[in-house]
């Protein structure tokens, strides 16, 4: 077998740790201590996160989509296959060296989406691009770490709060959607989804494009009314 190689190393902001970028072959994963966050061969939960988002949004004229945490891209490029041409996408991004990996060793994951002319990178928090706003996305698409409770860095429960989540749905257009990937189930979570307004549906995905692998959650949550 092929051994992994280690490529890079980058520092989290605000003592969340280290994230390494290795390769095998042309297999990516990337690790923050032991933890796998991602890896190259498994997209299927990452895609339907986008391709899920897309089908409540559909009719929306001229969409604007918010997409928390780069990653390996698959969000994004999934997006974009389904998106029109009048559409735009944001993607906020923590981790400069994620955005270089994707222009770098990763280029041909990406596969040139990242010069796609819908496409904006915003490096930074992606709670400093829905806090501000009213009334600016149609839909906000948030996988910034394993799920609603901060893994890689706490800070990102701010995101999945009370308060971070009445400011997601002031930031929705009428009738946009929140959508929030997992690698598990959360009772907790949903009460707050609810609890700040949201129509909430938790739908179970796999995390491999052939059906196979783990089971992942997504939730969407819908802004009702105004």
């Amino acid at each position: 077998m092929i051994p992994w190689t280690h490529i890079d190393t980058a520092i989290m902001p605000d003592g969340g740790g280290e994230l390494r970028l290795k390769q095998r072959g042309s297999e990516f994963s990337i690790m923050l201590g032991a933890i796998e966050l991602m890896n190259s061969r498994l997209s299927g939960s990452e895609e339907a996160l986008a391709r899920l988002s897309y089908e409540r949004i559909r009719s929306h004229p001229r969409p604007h989509m918010l997409i928390g945490g780069l990653g390996m891209g698959f969000t994004l490029r999934a997006a974009l296959a389904e998106l029109p041409a009048d559409a735009r996408v944001t993607v906020g991004e923590l981790v400069p060296s994620v955005v270089a990996w994707a222009r770098g060793p990763m280029a041909d994951v990406f596969g040139g989406c990242l010069d796609d002319p819908r496409v904006t990178i915003r490096e930074g928090d992606v709670g400093r691009l829905i806090q501000p706003a009213t009334a600016e996305y149609d839909a906000i698409l948030l996988d910034v770490d394993n799920g609603p409770e901060g893994l890689t860095r706490k800070a990102n429960d701010n995101l999945y709060s009370a308060v971070g989540l009445r400011a997601a749905r002031t930031a929705l257009r009428p009738n946009g959607i929140l959508s929030v990937w997992s690698s598990a189930p959360d009772a907790g979570f949903m009460r707050r989804l609810r609890d700040a307004g949201f129509v909430v549906e938790e739908l179970k995905v796999r995390a491999s494009t052939k059906g196979g692998g783990a089971r992942h959650v997504i939730w969407m949550a819908t802004k009702c009314g105004k």
